[in-house]
């Protein structure tokens, strides 16, 4: 059967049908998105719930156990971590990769309701999720800073103007603003004065409770016209609430002003952020080295971290962004500066960009090569034409599949090269055996086709047979390769198809015969070509007469194969360099707010000054989004264009950590490079990370820490660190029970003067047009600086009055954990 014969005889019709499939494919090769890798990422989850003033055993005992008990029945759930810290619970949830992202997100919101009811009842926010992998570095992050205006009322703008627009992009999974400067009203609370008045924290939570209010009052029908109800009952400024009124103390009004200062400020004045950025530094904008040494100072500001949804296309998701920035920026004040600090597809595009430039270079070189052997003009163009036809016609069905331009389905392109134009040239040299036998060409045509047609089918399906086993890989492996193998194939399966129609019907109306097809230049290079055939007839000659050497160094080469194997380097994918650097900064467990800015700001500096770092970002404090303790801060490295011959990242980092460590004392710096590819869910300060899981916290610390110190001795690995057993001083308050309830004084009075006194405890909710903004409660910062003023702290009796904290309880100073990790359900 010759499955040509149609297709030689029907010019016309061949000629249209690839013309058919040429159009679509440049319509897929138009429509195809453009991303790194193939789409690989776990459906992932992450519940963040804030707790202000909890400690990390209070978060994980009242808020992350029992979201994790109702979330550990899910089904195709794979992996559960949390993570409880000071006033922060975040719960990262990791589903199998069949499971749809729609499907595991209802599930989550009817965990989250089903446990609603065992949370604690003063919860300020119930818990929220959202669809990113929090290992993911931010696929864009931009920074917004002001030198006139303060930090509060740019966070202000950057939330309610950029955040907000931001996330209405599809794609985005989630939008946080780091450096924390949310508007809020502050109220510190005089403890001597409220003392001496017979009054505790507790009355001024219970005023502005009552004072500001903004609640429905109803309607009402007049004679001919309806009224709306309306009030003055909510306080907007800290001017207003310094005239409230808390008690009345021998007849006369105490105002809020007199027992404690009432001041605009920032919800939570334990964040920072910093971003550094050299002279032509931003994404995106052109990037003049700048001299060794010269440094940019450090502009505290707000940055919007900008995360993709798992699954997302990068490429898509922030060019989106990019169109709304000129927007947005001007609805930004003139004072204020929107800077873009971070573009993770600029490495996206140019590695993609390189790829199909050399996938250009291999047509042109395929053709060449193909030229230099057949010695026709005519026969180079007939067999060159099969790349163009099965590369452009597999972006059609690489489209229809949902495939993207990565690097890995390029690769399988530049591959399939050298392949598609076998069949074509085994076409062709058949046919042009009988032209050189004296048939008419197309009686050549259809004899050679009818001839070699079976031959090129089984060498199509046996190549593809190849790649059988890449599409059967599972999990993340099948999933990064099966893109690359169905690419290859389908490029394989348009060559066959373009062999035996359009190169058939070319050659039945264009091919000569290829010994008359001869010129200088291909008789000179078919001269070299005869040359080098018979050096290789003597070396065979040779090899033959000496067949039991041949046979050893066989076998040596083999067992040398082997041995290479076993030596070589493995792992799942090569490190990428892509351009940006996360750092971890490392500092005492105990370090307070103000000694770790100080510490993160000197860091910063150190790596900004290096001539390879273009611009930083630094965050420090807990804010459920960046970091989960106080004792880490968070640095975005990014590093100038790489030069040819420039230093790797590897010798940057190790040259970045080297100078942190000689000229900044008491941190220890971790850095590691930013990758397209993120398997886990969990972050940390290193390359590798294992988990160690137990049913008892003490065992599971104990050995956590043997197992360091047995992975620092071992000379193939560095920067060994573990999270578990991390502790901080902590002022534990041991109540004396018989003496508390002689003063008329229960435990939950205790926990809610405490909590007044030092949770910057939410109290009261002011509601405008755009956004919410909360007023926080707490003790004035010089009474909350020691033990003993502690010690002192009035407490609320049964009779009205108010008694010392010492008088019925010791508080005493002892470690207690930073943070609660656990896997599963177990520390």
């Amino acid at each position: 059967m010759n499955v040509s014969r149609v297709f030689i005889q029907r010019p016309v019709a061949t000629a249209l049908f690839m013309l058919a499939i040429v159009l679509a494919g440049l319509v897929g090769l138009r429509l195809l998105p453009l991303a790194a890798l193939p789409q690989v990422d776990y459906p992932t989850i992450q519940v963040q719930t804030l707790y202000p003033g909890g400690s990390p055993d209070v978060m994980s005992r009242t808020v992350t156990a029992p979201l994790e008990r109702q979330f550990g029945q899910m089904p195709g759930l794979v992996r559960m971590s949390s993570t409880s810290a000071a006033g922060v619970s975040m719960i990262t949830l990791q589903f199998a990769l069949e499971l749809n992202m729609d499907a595991a997100e209802q599930q989550v919101q009817a965990a989250m309701n089903a446990a609603a009811s065992l949370l604690p009842a003063d919860l300020p926010a119930p818990p929220v999720y959202a669809k990113v992998n929090p290992a993911d570095a931010p696929i864009m992050q931009l920074a917004v800073s002001s030198s006139s205006l303060p930090l509060t009322e740019v966070q202000n703008m950057a939330n309610t103007r950029l955040a907000l627009k931001i996330s209405q992009i599809p794609g985005v999974g989630l939008v946080t603003l780091a450096g924390g400067q949310r508007p809020a009203v502050r109220v510190r609370g005089n403890l001597e004065a409220l003392a001496a008045m017979g009054l505790g924290l507790d009355s001024i939570s219970t005023a502005i409770s009552a004072g500001n209010s903004s609640t429905a009052k109803g309607s009402f029908d007049g004679p001919k016209r309806q009224y709306s109800i309306n009030a003055n009952d909510q306080l907007m400024t800290a001017d207003e609430y310094r005239k409230l009124i808390v008690a009345y103390v021998n007849g006369a009004p105490v105002r809020l002003e007199e027992v404690a200062q009432v001041v605009d400020a920032a919800e939570n004045d334990r964040l920072g952020a910093w971003t550094g950025i050299k002279q032509g530094g931003g994404a995106g904008a052109p990037n003049a080295a700048p001299a060794a040494g010269e440094a940019a100072a450090l502009t505290p500001a707000i940055i919007l971290n900008v995360q993709r949804q798992p699954g997302a296309n990068v490429i898509a998701t922030v060019d989106a962004i990019v169109r709304q920035l000129p927007a947005l920026e001007r609805s930004l004040p003139g004072a204020v500066r929107l800077t873009v600090l971070t573009d993770r597809t600029l490495g996206i595009r140019a590695s993609v960009e390189h790829v199909e430039m050399e996938l250009v270079l291999a047509v042109l070189m395929v053709v060449l090569v193909i030229f230099l052997f057949l010695h026709s003009l005519r026969a180079t163009l007939i067999a060159s034409i099969a790349v163009p036809i099965s590369l452009v016609g597999t972006a059609a069905a690489m489209y229809l599949l949902g495939f993207s331009l990565n690097n890995l389905s390029l690769m399988a392109l530049t591959i399939a090269t050298g392949f598609v134009v076998d069949d074509a040239i085994v076409m062709i040299e058949n046919i042009s055996r009988h032209r050189e036998a004296g048939r008419a060409p197309f009686a050549a045509a259809l004899e050679g086709a009818g001839e070699i047609g079976f031959t090129i089918i089984s060498l199509t399906v046996s190549l593809i047979a190849v790649l059988i086993p890449l599409l059967f890989m599972q999990e993340v492996i099948g999933r990064l390769f099966r893109e690359f193998a169905l690419t290859l194939a389908i490029a394989i399966l348009f060559s066959a198809l373009v062999s035996l129609t359009l190169v058939p019907m070319m050659s039945a109306r264009w091919l000569e015969p290829l010994d008359r097809a001869g010129s200088r230049t291909g008789a000179w290079a078919q001269a070299r070509m005869d040359r080098l055939v018979a050096l290789y007839d003597r070396a065979l000659q040779r090899v033959l007469a000496h067949q039991p050497l041949t046979l050893a160094v066989a076998l040596l080469t083999l067992a040398l194969t082997a041995l290479l194997y076993a030596a070589i380097p493995k792992d799942l994918f090569p490190t990428q360099s892509t351009g940006q650097l996360l750092g971890q900064v490392q500092a005492a467990a105990d370090v307070s707010f103000a000694r770790m800015s100080a510490l993160q700001g000197a860091v910063a500096r150190v790596v900004l000054a290096d001539p390879a770092v273009r611009s930083i970002a630094s965050v420090v404090g807990v804010d459920a989004a960046n970091n989960s303790a106080l004792a880490s801060g968070r640095l975005v490295v990014n590093l100038q264009p790489h030069e040819l011959f420039g230093d790797s990242e590897a010798a940057i980092m190790q040259r970045l950590r080297t100078r942190v460590a000689q000229q900044v004392a008491g941190v220890s710096l971790f850095l590691q490079p930013t990758q397209d590819l993120s398997v886990d869910s969990g972050t940390g300060p290193t390359q590798y990370r294992f988990d160690l899981e137990g049913v008892d916290t003490a065992l599971v610390d104990q050995w956590a820490q043997r197992l360091v110190r047995r992975l620092a001795a071992l000379p193939e690995l560095r920067h060994a660190t573990s999270a578990a057993g991390a502790t901080g001083p902590a002022a534990m308050v041991q109540v004396d029970r018989d003496s508390a309830a002689r003063l008329g004084v229960t435990a939950s009075t205790l926990d809610n003067t405490l909590y007044n006194a030092y949770g910057q405890r939410i109290v009261s909710t002011i509601f405008t047009e755009t956004n919410q903004y909360r007023v926080i409660l707490e003790a004035a910062r010089n009474d909350a600086t020691s033990l003993e003023s502690l010690r002192d702290l009035p407490v609320r009796t049964s009779g009205g009055g108010t008694t010392p904290l010492g008088s019925f309880a010791r508080v005493v100073e002892q470690p207690a954990p930073l943070q609660v990790n656990r896997v599963g359900q177990y520390p």
